[in-house]
């Protein structure tokens, strides 16, 4: 049996022809295939998606609150104060009391973590080309479009 061969969607002969009309199950087990390969490829230098896209974050809007980090990247924050610890322990991001107000502290990326993000970058490059490695540039971009259409499509409701 090949590897992942449950996550294939096309199993020939194998599966009802029903099952292979559904729209659902295909994206839904792309997108489990795409998962693994990421949560592989990010793991295997220590990290999970969290870590970039809080470093993501803090790159592109700077210095923010625990609370404004959550806004931005979507992790939950009941979660983001886990993640913060794990950055802070490799050194990525420090803690610091906010000026404004003292009861909160101001996340902050250091020159340690702006290396990570950058590696992290390489990291899901070498992912997303894995992933897209059948299609043209084009054909990617087409990709890209198509499914952002759909989940703004979905999101509004």
């Amino acid at each position: 049996m090949e590897a992942n061969a449950e996550l294939r969607f096309d199993q020939g002969d194998d599966r009802p022809e029903r099952l292979k009309r559904q729209f659902s199950r295909l994206i839904g087990m792309t997108a489990a295939q795409v998962q693994k390969i990421a949560h592989e490829a990010l793991s295997a230098v220590g990290a999970h998606k969290s870590h970039f896209v809080v470093l993501a974050a803090l790159e592109q809007f700077g210095p923010a609150s625990q609370a404004r980090l959550s806004d931005h990247t979507g992790v939950y924050r009941s979660d983001m104060v886990a993640v913060l610890n794990e950055l802070a322990d490799g050194g990525y991001v420090e803690r610091g009391p906010d000026p404004e107000d003292k009861r909160r502290n101001i996340i902050t990326m250091t020159e340690v973590g702006a290396e990570r993000l950058a590696e992290l970058d390489r990291v899901l490059d070498d992912v997303n080309r894995r992933i897209l490695g059948p299609f043209s540039d084009a054909e990617r971009d087409q990709i890209f479009h198509l499914l952002g259409r759909l989940n703004a499509h979905l999101a509004s409701g």
